[in-house]
């Protein structure tokens, strides 16, 4: 295991929310020793005092069911240096140190190709790795183009493209369901399944992150990675191992079978929107052009929604929809799965029956599973839910993915191919949006998005 960490973008939202918990959660499981250091890098000078107190407060916010011994392992652990990504000289002292170290870039993605410029010139020990968080690269090319240079600075096993999702416990749940248990897996095919629906709606909005949310959109953020690995888990052919290579080339192959996007396509199968001033719940939300950073001339969705078909002898005929938006009126983050009706009905005279949907609820997590059922009432149909309790993770998705770089398991990580066909999927779109092929639509905040998006069952 790699006992040393270098976070560049040290004291940013991502370290201070998701990797400070994501380390305490380690020491808390026994994972980590005294051995373990954490050097948090980035431009601005801090002192001592100045940086040990932004540790305790981000622990106090992002981390406080943490045992305090835990929490205490954190702050010994962690140190600042002040060091600019693109200058070699203070990247070379910030990695300085016995052995190999994993360097987390806690960076916008346009930085990207600096940083690893910068890592490259200063070299890494053998048996390093490098950590990048989504999107990476800015389109295909980009993606490409990142990619070679990562090629030339570490080996493709050691290069970490993290997704938090694929570490969350529910979406490991969707392996387990489909994998394990025959009665989902004879079923598993578009036979039975007529849609599958994949939703990360939120009542989040801006919440001050213009410069980095203004540049991608809903599209890069959330679609093009999150939801797209979730489509790859649910579509894919059954591995042979959950090993990184089987896992990973049959993600690779349901995205190269994902049908490429016409611009008559795109106009038939894809919305954007974007939130208009509104309330939610009792909250008043601007409109996000008004946001503070936002430029109204980027046109930048807010709402992002794309069917898309596979073609493949599995899922032929099958339709898979991926949405997320934000400043909507409630949570709702889930993979939805919808069977096709029986094929007959010998219970005309008691109602309709409802078809079946299976519900892997990501945040919070859960397990449902709907189904009709004869009424308490004669003659009658009523719908039955039945629910599973979903076991407590022994670590936070963080947590999950800084082990797995530490010990050097890049299952959960995304390769360099997989990367780029994710590109090859949304590129179409993208370019058909620039050109205004589908109409940038408004909804206010607080709603369910644009006009008849609430649709989705």
């Amino acid at each position: 295991m790699i006992t040393r960490l270098v976070v560049f973008g040290g004291t940013g939202d991502l370290a201070g929310r998701y990797l400070l918990p994501g380390v305490a959660a380690l020491f808390a499981a026994g994972y980590l020793d005294s051995r373990f250091q954490m050097v948090c890098a980035d431009r601005k000078a801090r002192s001592g005092e100045e940086f040990d107190a932004w540790v305790a407060g981000a622990l106090d916010r992002h981390a406080a069911d943490a045992p305090i011994e835990a929490r205490k392992a954190v702050a010994a652990a962690a140190s600042h240096r002040q060091a600019d990504i693109q200058r070699p000289e203070q990247v070379a002292a910030a990695i300085a140190g016995e052995g190999p170290v994993a360097v987390y870039l806690a960076l916008p993605p346009a930085v990207f190709p600096a940083a690893v410029s910068s890592l490259h010139a200063v070299g890494l020990s053998p048996g390093s790795r490098i950590v990048l968080e989504k999107p990476f690269g800015e389109d295909l090319a980009g993606a490409e183009d990142l990619n070679r240079l990562l090629a030339d600075l570490v080996p493709e096993q050691a290069v970490f493209r993290v997704d938090h999702f694929l570490a969350m416990t529910t979406v490991q749940n969707l392996l387990g369901s489909r994998l394990a248990n025959r009665v989902l897996a004879s079923l598993w095919n578009s036979a039975h399944i007529a849609a599958v629906e994949i939703t990360w709606d939120e009542t989040l909005t801006l919440e001050d992150r213009a410069g980095y949310y203004d540049h991608v959109g809903a599209l890069k953020d959330m679609v093009q990675n999150h939801l797209l690995q979730l489509l790859c888990l649910i579509a894919m052919e059954p591995p042979i191992t959950l090993s990184e290579r089987d896992l990973r080339d049959r993600k690779v192959d349901v995205l190269r079978s994902v049908r490429p996007l016409t611009d008559d396509d795109v106009r038939e199968r894809t919305r954007r929107g974007r939130y208009l001033a509104g309330t939610i719940g009792e909250r008043d939300v601007p409109s996000y052009v008004a946001e503070r950073g936002v430029d109204p001339r980027r046109r930048t969705e807010t709402f992002a929604e794309v069917e898309l078909s596979i073609d493949s002898w599995r899922w032929s005929g099958t339709n898979f929809v991926l949405r997320s938006g934000k400043a909507l009126a409630a949570d709702r983050n889930e993979v939805a799965i919808h069977f096709r009706p029986v094929p007959y009905m010998p219970f005309g005279h008691l109602g309709t029956a409802t078809p079946n949907v299976l519900r892997f609820g990501l945040d919070p997590e859960s397990l449902s599973l709907e189904l009709t059922a004869v009424g308490a009432t004669v003659n009658t149909l009523e719908p039955l839910t039945l629910t599973a309790q979903i076991h407590a993770p022994e670590l936070p998705a963080y947590g999950r993915l800084l082990l797995d770089v530490l010990n050097g398991d890049p299952s959960l990580s995304i390769r360099a191919d997989e990367a780029e066909q994710a590109w090859r999927v949304v590129e179409p779109i993208l370019s058909a949006w620039s050109r205004d092929v589908v109409p940038l639509e408004e909804y206010p905040a607080g709603s369910h998005g644009p006009a008849g998006a609430d649709r989705v069952g």
